[in-house]
């Protein structure tokens, strides 16, 4: 398999994000897949994966995030 330099193609991306706060890109021509919704961020493919790596600090999907700050401020006693 080769890889294909999208910069030099000339393709445009957008940043996309789904409900787990969870980034990708994708074709800025083509619908956002389903459970994605465009962040308004786009560009060439290194613009866009510059974005989400500045934007994207904490790989852990939303839901564990939460779980994990549930556990670590446990609820005040009544």
């Amino acid at each position: 398999m080769s890889v294909i330099d999208d910069d030099e193609s000339g393709r445009t991306y957008k940043v996309v994000v789904n409900t787990e706060e969870q980034y990708s890109i994708w074709p800025a021509a083509r619908e956002c897949p389903s459970g994605w919704a465009a962040t308004g961020v786009g560009g060439s493919r290194a613009e866009c994966l510059e974005y989400i790596e500045k934007t994207w600090t904490d790989m852990r999907p939303r839901s564990l995030r939460v779980q994990m700050d549930n556990v670590a401020r446990p609820h005040a006693e009544d």
